[in-house]
């Protein structure tokens, strides 16, 4: 068997395609025709058409700036993060190991052709349509394409299709079908899994308070509308200003910076080898307070070396690696059974394996613990198996020699080693006989101790969650310093119906340090009584079992070498092994919180001091403190900063962060209301020194801008005061500040409004830093009061 060869191979992808899913894509031309035609555009342009009626070109331009703005800001944020999401994808291709000029290599699955020979082994989603060329019985679960919930049993000859999954077995197969052609591709229903399009519980608590600010902003013009029409006002003047300043106080830009600033934070996390599949699980990583960790790979270094060995009379240990060899897979790549084929190697003769021709391999599953191969020797046929000592011994016939054989496997476990039973029988024999026992090393990753500590420092407690004997995992636990509370989850099953009647069993899972002969079915169970108790879980896994519990989970982490099922499972994919991984990624969720956190406070602040105080001038004393083309300048200088918060320096909470909506809420209104009092009292104070009204105006203008964009620097430090670290990145001040610069410009020389000159222009300065001060204290005591 040789599969197709390469050239032959291009010949057919140039003629059938690519084996992937159309997704529907727009074009740059039809998503930048959608920002001109939105509703927020229908405002901007009607305000524009009702200038050009009234003959004010000037204005005209100006709306027609803002729009331009508005729809480039836009298209620039969104672009940002699909093409952020591109990349995540990108770095998630899936692979598959395929015959092509008689021999196996890995390739992408888009490059899979009809007529590939391809190996499917347990864990894979299956990449195309095919049929098994195998006589070995495959486990296969079809759910996703028929709905059924229970596997169905393949073997030679039957057809499986595209995004089934391998439960059980491993087999050679031939690709019949690809892409839009399989099953599944033709089935599929148009779905847009655009992360952009998904909706955290942040983001919908951030869609709400747009929705409020959009009917506050509503009430308030409709007012406004109200009262001019009483006092026979034009219509026309006061209709074209209610709709700019409905434009203006909309956090248009609100979902477009939460999704560009969630895609910066996923790509800062993937430049360590950590890819988040799904954006919005940054805001969930954020608030994780339980680690439920796997050991190999992320505690361990995952590469097991073969220790000392028991071996069972009449064998030798020759006979011990021969056998456990036999009952292995070379190109599987087992990380287990490397280690042993490498010991047999490098100590062994061959010749004790050459006389064998393996008819049937069954390799390891969590179900059955074990492999097994069916041997042929001239006309003898043997079987083998080597696996976990419990499921072995239970299959061999007991004798006088392995009357020692738990007494063995517990004194292995106490020095942290995890041991393999190996036995033989002949084919026709009931019961196998127990050839020895095998122990194997893997050791603590040098890191895991200090970053076990770390994030515990986080405010984030690690259990352990094993499959090894309990002494391993009381052993590991120790040497880690996670504690020794570890539950043996096999003796925990027994008591599962007692303590849900005490309703104990959720307490005694969140009080216990780790557990040990863990279950794939298992892991679900833990993360569901965790979340009961209010803990946001991320749990690790790499199985096809650990799929549920990687769903169930808040965080599913898929660790390095995980299957597809795994990855597909999880909200996080790691591309290289360990914690460290882990508890970077946790900390730029945490300072992408707190982005989303301080632009959102920002937003609303902004749009209850701009709309309430012109609101409230023209209810109260029919005067309109800024003009249309005053708030449509302020609107355009906002974007200029909004840009740039995804790239800011933010602080990293020592605990878990969760949305407190009435904190937020409470805080932006009250900076909101203190800077509606400052705009009054400057008014106040200029009205009764007869300034005039085009003068007052200006001047309320470069307030606005000055002591609008103060409001940020506020917002980043959240709880603490500006002046604490971290201080703004360049990135984001230079922008922020600049904006404040063009303002002081336009007012100073009396662009599209009177000139006030570079004199008053410091005064609203002075008055703008005043009164930032202040409200750092009023927002720093709101805070200690929500921490009391």
């Amino acid at each position: 068997m040789k599969g197709l060869s390469e050239k032959r191979a291009q010949k057919i992808l140039n003629r059938v395609g690519y084996n992937k899913i159309s997704e529907k894509k727009y074009s740059k031309a039809h998503r930048l025709f959608k920002k001109i035609w939105s509703p927020i555009s229908w405002m901007i342009e009607l305000a524009a058409l009702l200038s050009a009626i009234m003959g004010r070109w000037e204005e005209f331009s100006i709306i027609m700036i803002l729009l331009l703005v508005n729809i480039f800001v836009d298209y620039f944020q969104e672009t940002k993060a699909l093409n952020a999401l591109d990349a995540l994808k990108e770095k998630l291709a899936r692979y598959a190991l395929v015959l092509r000029d008689g021999k196996f290599r890995k390739i992408k699955i888009e490059y899979l052709v009809p007529g590939d020979i391809i190996k499917l082994r347990i864990g894979d989603i299956v990449p195309t349509d095919a049929i098994i060329l195998s006589e070995e019985r495959l486990e296969v679960d079809q759910s996703v394409i028929t709905g059924e919930s229970l596997s169905i049993k393949k073997s030679n000859g039957d057809e499986i299709f595209s995004g089934s999954i391998i439960k059980t077995g491993e087999a050679l197969v031939r690709v019949t079908k690809t892409g839009m052609n399989t099953f599944f591709g033709k089935s599929a229903k148009l779905v847009n899994k655009a992360q952009l399009e998904e909706n955290s519980h942040f983001q919908k608590a951030i869609v709400r308070v747009g929705n409020f600010l959009i009917v506050f902003s509503a009430s308030l013009a409709m007012l406004i509308l109200t009262f001019s029409i009483l006092r026979h006002n034009s219509i026309l003047e006061d209709l074209q200003f209610i709709l700019i300043l409905i434009v203006a106080s909309i956090p248009v830009a609100l979902p477009a910076v939460l999704s560009v600033t969630m895609a910066i934070g996923a790509l800062f996390i993937a430049k360590k080898k950590a890819i988040v599949s799904n954006l919005s699980a940054i805001e969930e990583l954020a608030g994780v307070d339980i680690l439920c960790s796997d050991k190999t790979g992320t505690l361990t270094q995952n590469k097991m070396t073969v220790g000392a060995s028991v071996v069972y009379s009449p064998f030798d240990e020759s006979n011990l690696f021969c056998y456990a060899t036999l009952a292995s897979s070379e190109e599987n790549g087992d990380p287990i059974e490397i280690p042993i084929i490498q010991y047999f190697k490098d100590n062994f003769d061959r010749k004790c394996i050459d006389g064998y021709k393996i008819k049937n391999f069954i390799p390891f599953d969590s179900k059955t613990k074990r492999t097994e191969a069916i041997l042929a020797d001239g006309k003898n046929e043997i079987v083998v198996t080597k696996g976990a000592p419990q499921v072995i011994k239970n299959i061999c016939k007991k004798t006088k020699e392995i009357e020692n054989f738990f007494d063995d496997v517990e004194n292995f476990a106490e020095k942290g080693y995890r041991t393999l039973a190996v036995a033989i029988k002949k084919n026709n024999e009931k019961y196998f006989r127990c050839v020895g026992l095998i122990s194997l090393f893997d050791p603590p990753r040098p890191d895991s101790e200090s970053i076990i500590q770390k994030v515990r420092k986080m405010g984030i407690k690690i259990k352990l969650l094993t499959g090894d004997n309990h002494a391993i995992a009381v052993q590991i636990a120790r040497t880690l310093k996670m504690g020794t509370n570890i539950l043996n989850v096999v003796g925990f099953r027994n008591k599962i119906k007692y303590l849900k009647q005490k309703n104990e069993m959720a307490g005694i899972i969140e009080n216990a340090d780790g557990f040990s002969q863990v279950m794939p079915e298992d892991k679900y169970f833990i993360v569901e009584n965790l979340q009961k108790k209010n803990h946001i879980v991320a749990m690790t896994g790499d199985g096809v079992n650990d799929a549920p519990a990687l769903q169930k989970a808040d965080i599913g982490i898929a660790v390095s070498g995980a299957t597809d099922a795994a990855r597909a499972a999880s909200d996080v994919s790691l591309l290289s092994p360990g914690l460290m991984i882990i508890e970077y990624a946790i900390k730029i969720a945490r300072q992408t919180f707190e982005r989303m956190k301080s632009y959102a406070t920002f937003r609303i602040a902004e749009t209850i001091r701009i709309i309430l105080f012109i609101a409230l001038s023209v209810i109260i004393f029919n005067f309109y403190p800024i003009t249309a083309v005053m708030i449509i300048v302020l609107a355009l200088l906002n974007d200029i900063p909004v840009m740039m918060i995804a790239y800011d320096n933010a602080r990293i909470n020592n605990r878990p962060v969760r949305w407190n909506m009435k904190e937020v809420l409470i805080v932006a209104t009250t900076l909101g209301f203190v800077g509606v009092l400052s705009s009054f009292l400057l008014f106040y104070w200029l009205q009764i020194h007869d300034y005039p009204l085009a003068f007052i105006q200006t001047m309320l203008f470069i307030k606005l801008d000055v002591a609008g964009h103060s409001t940020l620097y506020l917002t980043r430090t959240g709880r603490h005061h500006f002046w604490h670290k971290p201080y703004p990145s360049l990135k984001f001040f230079l922008p922020a500040f600049g904006s404040r610069i063009i303002g002081t410009l336009i007012a100073v020389y009396g662009v599209f409004m009177t000139p006030i000159g570079w004199k008053y222009a410091g005064y609203m300065w002075l008055y703008a830093l005043a009164w930032w001060i202040f409200n750092d204290f009023v927002k720093v005591s709101i805070y200690k009061f929500f921490k009391k």
